[in-house]
């Protein structure tokens, strides 16, 4: 789909006349005397709406222009209460492995569709087991959005698992720190686990879990980056959840225009196990929290590596392939992780 036609669409959603929607219009490439996150990954295309969004002082802060509102912007809903993404870093692209936990550190507004197909070892069962979700995100300050990071409906060839719908997470992330001029930055934030799921799916248990968490990142090598994330997962009833604490880390680099190759690694510690025998020494890794008994002090070590494509800074589209790097797997035989990003 055209530049052009995609305009279109978006100015029929939103309830603009075609007329009203500029062609013309880019983001700036230079912030105050210096090369903004585009360069060198501007994108040689037409603008769309989202486009006209302009930058409007020296530190980079995203804000609507005049011109934006009339053609972009509804009232009290966008430029009231939901901002674009920060796009003062927008040659990163977003994490894909540890996909409930591992955030990207930029203030976002985005919606994020995943699918999962997650091989399980026959020591585990063995079968097959697919997640079909959609994150969503929503910047409502310069520094701070509301995030929703777990939701979907699981698909199961395991006997243990049945088919039923995950449990449902989000929170807040709010930036720490920014500096668009070196490309880096660092935020935290928290989010709260609902056990809405279904149980036979192994889904909702328990009373709820928080996760806390630091993620990191930054530009390397002209065309590279790198994002580090790690945060823990502390269940309200540690009798029905296991608490566990992730390091994950992402490293990119540009190898063409549009192109990215990505390798990715996850750390998963147990810290304390809690008091289900069913599945004693065996935890759920990303997806799961089984409660298990005897799984304190257990780690895995996952690894990753895939493709994205990003044909400008409103989407991305990726694939990677993950494999458990430790002899412990638990319930992860392999996974393929499929994304795609359409981002405000």
């Amino acid at each position: 789909m055209n530049a052009k036609l995609s305009a279109a669409f978006a100015a029929l959603a939103l309830g603009f006349p075609l007329a009203d929607v500029a062609a013309d219009e880019t983001m700036p490439s230079v912030v105050a005397e210096h090369e903004s996150g585009l360069s060198p990954y501007e994108y040689q295309e037409a603008s769309s709406i989202a486009d006209q969004i302009q930058v409007a002082d020296a530190s980079c802060q995203v804000s609507c222009s005049n011109v934006a509102c009339k053609n972009a912007c509804l009232p009290n809903i966008l430029c009231g209460l939901v901002m674009p993404s920060d796009h003062c870093f927008d040659s990163f692209i977003s994490p894909m492995t540890n996909p409930v936990f591992f955030e990207d550190p930029r203030q976002l507004t985005e919606v994020r569709g995943i699918f999962l197909q997650h091989k399980v070892p026959l020591a585990a069962g063995g079968g097959d087991v697919q997640l079909y979700a959609a994150q969503a995100r929503a910047r409502i300050t310069e520094r701070l959005s509301i995030i929703a990071t777990k939701d979907g409906y699981i698909v199961s060839q395991n006997p243990l698992i049945a088919d039923g719908w995950a449990d449902v997470a989000a929170g807040l992330k709010y930036t720490l720190y920014s500096d668009a001029a070196t490309q880096r930055l660092l935020s935290g934030g928290l989010t709260y686990e609902i056990p809405a799921g279904t149980p036979r799916t192994l889904q909702g248990n328990g009373d709820g879990e928080f996760h806390l968490f630091l993620s990191g990142g930054a530009e390397i090598f002209d065309y590279g980056h790198v994002v580090s994330g790690s945060g823990f997962r502390l269940p309200s009833d540690s009798h029905a959840e296991s608490q566990m604490w992730y390091w994950s880390n992402h490293l990119d680099y540009q190898v063409l225009q549009n192109w990215y190759l990505l390798t990715e690694y996850n750390w998963y510690h147990w810290m304390k196990s809690g008091d289900n025998t069913a599945l004693a020494g065996v935890e759920g890794g990303d997806l799961f929290n089984f409660g298990s008994t005897g799984v304190a002090g257990n780690d895995i070590v996952t690894g990753a590596f895939g493709a994205k494509y990003k044909p400008n800074r409103h989407v991305e589209i990726g694939v990677a392939w993950e494999l458990p790097l430790t002899e412990r797997r638990d319930i992860l035989e392999n996974r393929l992780t499929v994304d795609a990003i359409l981002r405000y």
